[in-house]
Order: C-alpha cells, then structure tokens, then sequence
C-alpha cells in the first residue's frame, strides 16, 4: 500500500466520526470531535510522536527527545462544513503524519522538532468565530469570543469545559518567535486551477484579503401596472446593474473575486416596484493593494449606477481581513521539493481562508494545494484520488528536509 492509498483509508475511516447524514459534520468540542482525536492520536503516534491535547482543543504530535529545539509545525484544521466533504481540513492532518513517519522511516535527522497539529476549528460552523486554536498559538486570541453562543445557547467557554478543556489556559499556549521555524499546510485547492492545468499540487502565494459590505439601494415604490417604466426609481434594477458591473469589473482583474451573495428587495410583493434593496458584496484579492483598488472601484459604480437609476445608495463596510503573503523562504522550499520529483510547481493564491492565515502573526508560513476532482469543496462529493495524496505526503517530506539545510 502507498502513502497515498494509507492516506486516503485512513480519511474513508475519519469520515465515519460525523453527525448522522449525508458527508461529514464535524463541529468542534463535541462527540465526534472526541472520536476523530482518538483515530488522529493514533496517526501521530504512529508516526512516532508523543501526542498532547492543549487548552484551545488543539491536538499536538510533537516528536519526541526534542526539548529546547525550535520546531516546525505541519497541520489544518479536524472539523467540517455541515454536509461537507472527507478532504477539507482533516486531509492536510492526514498526509502531515504519514510525511512524519515517512521521515522516520527513512531515518532523516533534523535540527529541529517536528509538531503536527489537528486544530479544533477552522469553519466557524458552529459558533461565530474560528481559528481559535491557531490564534492562541500566535498570541492573538480575543478572550470575548469564550462568551459568544451557538444555536442552543451554549456558550464557547462551556463547550469546551463540557469537552475537558481548560480556556483559562489558552492565553498561556503563545508561542515566541524563536520557539517555531514556520508553519507548513497541505489543503485540498477546493477550486479548478489544478485540475485545469493537469498538475497534482500548487504552491501557495498568498492568501486573499476579504473585505464585507452591506449595499443599500434605496429609491421609490409605486403600483407595477400604473407606473410607466420611464422615470421610474427602482430600486432592484439599480442594484441588479451593480451586481452585473461588480462582477465583470472584477473578471478583468486576475485572481480578484466578487461575489453579491445574498439580495433582499422591498417591499418584496409581485405587483410593487422594489423601492429599497439590500445586498452583500464580498471582495477577495491576493494583494491588500488589489483588494483596496478594486473597493473604491466598486464603491464608484454603486455611485454611478445609482445616479443613473435616481435612485440613492449607501455602502457600509462590514468586515476586513487583510491579506497574507506566504514567507518565500517556505514557498521555495517547496519549489524545490516538487522540483526534485520532476513535478513543477505551479504558483497561485489561495482565494479560500485558512488556518495558516491565523499563524501568519507567529511564524513564517506556506501552503501546499492538492487537486480536488471538478473543483468541488464543502459538498459529500469531494475527492481527491490516492494518486494526488502520495504526492503531497511525498513533496511534505522532502520539503521538511529542505527547511533543515542551511541557508533555508
């Protein structure tokens, strides 16, 4: 059996640890959370390492007799999208472990110890609020959001005592600079650019900035049959040429997103002109600059467009994540290791957050994009083949020992 084919039974089996359903729900702090450590436990210890639960539900493979020594951290993330797939998040823990044990195998000796990572929550599925555990190793963590609730009412603070965790402890997991050399993740790409370009894996530039914002078109209702169309200050048409213009300003630019996910006309009735529209608009970039660029662009059309439609607009900013560019020290490392398996590396941006975004105010980080079959993420029918996974686990390992050489 391959890595690959070791990697891709051991996901078939960590996929069984979900809620009842179609695909895998896996919300942290909860019964099968608990199962899915036990199986994970098992992988780490497999690959050698002595295994620790931290107060954030971090689960930590660190390789053992390494006291004192930096160390280099590989991992992703143990839960799910409700419904999702068997790849997102749990495959980068997956083929983490069996890089580790294939470096043991093959007897590597490094100047730094090696910690896998399997965090608790990534997806924000559950609570409002993610990242909690990559967060609190980076010295970030905001202590308020222990208070935020789920849909039952239970709070953060008491899934997680519920869970045998102590979030006392969490500001006291920080990590100091000099203690880690960077941060490694192998993601499934959840988009087409791999397959497009018949390559099994992608090396991450950087991971998009997000900017949110509420847009409200406000203009005049009447009676559909007795207003004449000229001079009519419709609201939802004003708004639906923003959208069309927002989406084909952005097509121009490469690897700039937009997306208007959810619009809300009123008064909403079949025979009533819309006099006011709200919508989401969601911009992500590669380049803080890009993604800066494109909102006054975007703010200059809802200008316009509402100008000319007499109606009035507002945009109000909802939320901002910057953009994070992965350290060139590590993306080199893993050029070189796809290099060295005659593999070419193909660089893009990853357009989807992850918790190598949280790391980021540690460690240097770098991210490795495995092929997923059509592009499908967060849906029951996400796959990657065996194939793809062997190769991760292959070019994981060589990249380790790149990061031991010196100079790297």
């Amino acid at each position: 059996m391959t890595y690959g084919e070791l990697a891709a039974a051991r996901l078939q089996e960590i996929a069984e640890m979900s809620e009842a359903g179609p695909g895998v729900t896996r919300l942290p702090w909860t019964p099968e959370h608990r199962r899915a450590l036990d199986v994970i436990s098992a992988w780490m210890e497999d690959a050698g390492l002595e295994v620790s639960l931290d107060a954030a539900g971090t689960l930590v493979g660190r390789t053992p007799a390494m006291a004192g020594k930096p160390a280099l951290l590989l991992g992703s993330h143990q839960d799910s999208v409700r419904s999702g797939g068997r790849f997102d998040g749990i495959m980068g823990i997956a083929v983490a472990c069996l890089a580790v044990r294939r470096l043991r195998e093959e007897g590597a000796r490094l100047p730094f110890a090696i910690e896998v990572l399997a965090f608790a929550d990534e997806e924000g599925v559950r609570f409002p609020t993610a990242l909690i555990g990559p967060r609190a190793l980076a010295g970030t963590f905001d202590p308020a959001v222990l208070d935020m609730q789920d849909a039952q009412g239970v709070h953060v603070r008491e899934a997680m005592q519920a869970f045998g965790l102590d979030p006392a402890g969490i500001p006291a997991l920080a990590r100091q600079g000099e203690e880690v050399i960077g941060y490694l993740e192998a993601h499934i790409e959840q988009g087409p650019v791999l397959e497009a370009e018949g390559r099994s894996l992608g090396v991450v530039t950087a991971i998009c900035g997000i900017s949110r914002y509420a847009v409200t078109f406000s203009g005049e209702t009447g009676h559909a049959g007795t207003v004449p169309m000229a001079g009519r200050r419709d609201a939802l048409v004003a708004a639906a040429r923003f959208v069309a213009a927002v989406s084909d300003a952005a097509t121009a630019i490469k690897d700039c997103r937009a997306t208007a996910g959810r619009i809300e006309a009123r008064p909403g009735v079949v025979n009533a002109i819309p006099s006011e529209v709200g919508l989401t608009l969601e911009l992500r970039a590669p380049s803080d600059e890009m993604r800066l660029d494109f909102q006054s662009r975007a703010e200059q059309l809802a200008r316009e467009i509402a100008a000319q439609a007499g109606v009035t607009v507002q945009v109000e900013k909802t939320y901002e994540q910057p953009a994070v560019a992965c350290d060139p020290v590590v993306t080199d490392a893993l050029s070189r290791a796809m290099a060295a398996m005659d593999m070419p590396a193909l660089a893009m941006p990853s357009g989807a957050t992850h918790d190598a975004s949280a790391m980021a105010d540690l460690c240097p980080v770098g991210m490795l994009f495995v092929r997923c079959e059509g592009g499908i993420s967060h849906r029951p029918d996400e796959y990657a083949s065996a194939e793809d996974l062997d190769d991760a686990i292959r070019v994981l390992a060589e990249t380790v020992k790149n990061m031991g050489l010196p100079g790297t």
